[in-house]
């Protein structure tokens, strides 16, 4: 990292401060997809995340598959992982086209993981249920962040976001949605930041 993108990171946590997560155990689950993505790294923190704030693990819920990897990571832990997508894409990863098919193809041997083609917007309208833990890792503004991030924590015991240090509206919307929740907020500042409200 150069001298000006330690700057930039620098200023972004003064000027929008959020708790450290330091895991005490770091572990790769047992299955793992093989795919490119920006969420490298972070599936060694899950278990940890999952035992310090002790987690249920029957229901977990994801906005934001792209191609499963995160998805993946979590069917190791919960008995069932919802994952909601448009899956074609967005602004900040690109626009990829209809990769619906695709990515439950490459899912297929996960029997618990159930893929939903939706804008989250539409999923939120419907769905009441409370989850043990939720995932939001869709386009990465403050609007659309705060929205489906606020609904998800008001759904789950845990609620992690991808992007916290990438994209400071996602980290804006992360700390505003725990003050709405009265809950705590924690990042993990590597691998593109991991916003979590517990």
């Amino acid at each position: 990292m150069g001298l000006r993108s330690k700057f930039r990171q620098y200023q972004l946590h003064r000027r929008l401060p959020m708790e450290k997560y330091i895991p005490t155990n770091k572990r790769k689950p047992e299955k793992m997809l093989d795919v490119v993505t920006a969420w490298a790294g972070l599936e060694l923190i899950v278990e940890d995340i999952l035992e310090r704030f002790n987690i249920g693990r029957d229901s977990c819920i994801e906005f934001g598959v792209e191609f499963g990897y995160s998805s993946v990571v979590f069917s190791n832990y919960f008995k069932k992982v919802t994952g909601v997508d448009i899956f074609i894409g967005d602004e900040h990863t690109d626009f990829k086209g209809d990769h619906y098919d695709k990515t439950k193809a490459s899912l297929a041997e996960y029997k618990n993981i159930e893929l939903i083609k939706s804008d989250y917007r539409d999923w939120i309208k419907e769905d009441q249920k409370q989850y043990d833990f939720a995932h939001v890792d869709i386009v990465h503004n403050y609007k659309e962040t705060y929205e489906c991030g606020l609904w998800a924590s008001q759904h789950s015991s845990c609620t992690i976001f991808h992007d916290t240090e990438s994209f400071p509206e996602v980290r804006r919307a992360v700390i505003d949605i725990a003050k709405a929740t009265g809950k705590r907020v924690y990042n993990y500042p590597y691998h593109n930041g991991l916003g979590i409200i517990v």
